[in-house]
């Protein structure tokens, strides 16, 4: 089950992913849409016991550049939809004894991105609420994990940079991504909560 505000791209997504993949128009922008997009899941599928959280990114901007009114937007983008999920979907895998959560956050949590201030504060905010959560629902067999992309080939990407920045840039591609994903929603991952995994080709500097 995925979803996407446009029908179109939705349609192209579920015939490109196949294997019985259902689509549904939701916007996960606001807590209504990221429980409805569960809520819906459930009754398609019976269950979820794996969930991906992965909005897309609010507008970029700098402190000077970005007004006070424009952070509750992103908050509920990429924060509280993600909030909204779990609250739907981990109850129930709690009960089940088993359940994976792996949230698709920003290498900017780590090393805050330049010219991305709304998406630097938000998804700070989730990867502390993840790692609380996992912390809370360790015991149940069901882990939280997130996981911190640099640069992969995206049209996001070639949305915030030139043809020339990217040709500077080290980027990778998103089945290398994908890998770590499925990993992490594995039975093989059953001990590894808690954690924020950075898959960037080596483009954070610190040390721990």
């Amino acid at each position: 089950m995925i979803c996407g505000r446009d029908p179109d791209r939705l349609a192209a997504a579920v015939e490109q992913i196949g294997h019985r993949c259902v689509g549904l128009a939701v916007d996960v922008s606001t807590v209504d849409g990221s429980t409805s997009f569960v809520d819906q899941a459930i009754d398609a599928l019976g269950a979820v016991d794996i969930l991906v959280t992965n909005a897309g990114g609010p507008p970029p901007g700098t402190f000077a550049s970005t007004p006070v009114d424009a952070y509750p937007a992103a908050l509920d983008l990429n924060l509280m939809s993600v909030v909204a999920m779990c609250k739907a979907a981990v109850p129930a895998m709690q009960e089940r004894r088993w359940g994976r959560v792996v949230a698709i956050t920003s290498l900017s949590v780590r090393q805050p991105i330049a010219q991305l201030i709304l998406s630097n504060t938000a998804r700070a905010g989730a990867t502390g609420f993840l790692k609380t959560l996992a912390l809370e629902v360790a015991d149940d067999g069901v882990t939280v994990n997130s996981i911190q992309p640099g640069l992969h080939r995206t049209p996001r990407v070639s949305q915030l940079y030139s043809d020339e920045q990217q040709r500077s840039m080290r980027m990778g591609e998103a089945a290398d991504f994908g890998a770590v994903a499925t990993f992490l929603c594995s039975e093989q991952a059953k001990f590894t909560t808690g954690v924020q995994v950075h898959v960037d080709g080596g483009s954070y500097l610190g040390l721990l």
